[in-house]
């Protein structure tokens, strides 16, 4: 379960109240792509522009398998496994929305008509050894969103995923 809540800063924040992925050595990326497969076919709005964003069938594979995943260890791994079980939510606070160009030859045509990025913020339950719940850990990152040629903008991942203090 997730609640969207306002920080002290007027942020929109998703509070992710469950760890399904735990473990910060070794994340079950495969486990993360077959959770994501159902969002497939789905698709959510951004409050902030009234754009709907599109789930394809490239998102679950990118999202778990990515370059960048094999830099996010650790508690940047697992917070990035952690907020698959949040789209939805995630795509509806995104904000500061911003556009760039495809520049690179292998996004020629899923991406051919530029990218998306926004800013996502969200949180995760530290827990004791009782695992009862004694703080949260901030995080925020940028949403990647792909502009196909078919005019829609489908999610492609979750990266630059930071720990706030």
């Amino acid at each position: 379960m997730a609640e969207i809540v306002i920080n002290e800063k007027g942020q929109k924040v998703v509070e992710i109240d469950t760890i399904i992925f735990s473990g910060k050595r070794k994340i079950d990326w495969d486990g993360v792509e077959q959770y994501l497969k159902k969002y497939v076919g789905e698709s959510y709005q951004i409050d902030e522009t009234d754009d709907l964003v599109y789930i394809g069938s490239d998102f679950p594979d990118e999202y778990a398998h990515s370059k960048y995943n094999n830099r996010a260890l650790g508690t940047v791994g697992k917070a990035k496994a952690n907020a698959s079980q949040v789209i939805p939510e995630l795509i509806k606070i995104a904000t500061d929305i911003s556009f760039s160009e495809n520049f690179e030859q292998k996004h020629s045509h899923d991406a051919k008509y530029g990218w998306y990025y926004c800013i996502i913020r969200f949180t995760l339950p530290v827990t004791n050894d009782q695992k009862e719940v004694i703080g949260r850990n901030n995080f925020r990152g940028r949403m990647v969103i792909r502009c196909d040629q078919d005019g829609k903008k489908y999610l492609y991942d979750i990266v630059d995923i930071k720990k706030e203090t």
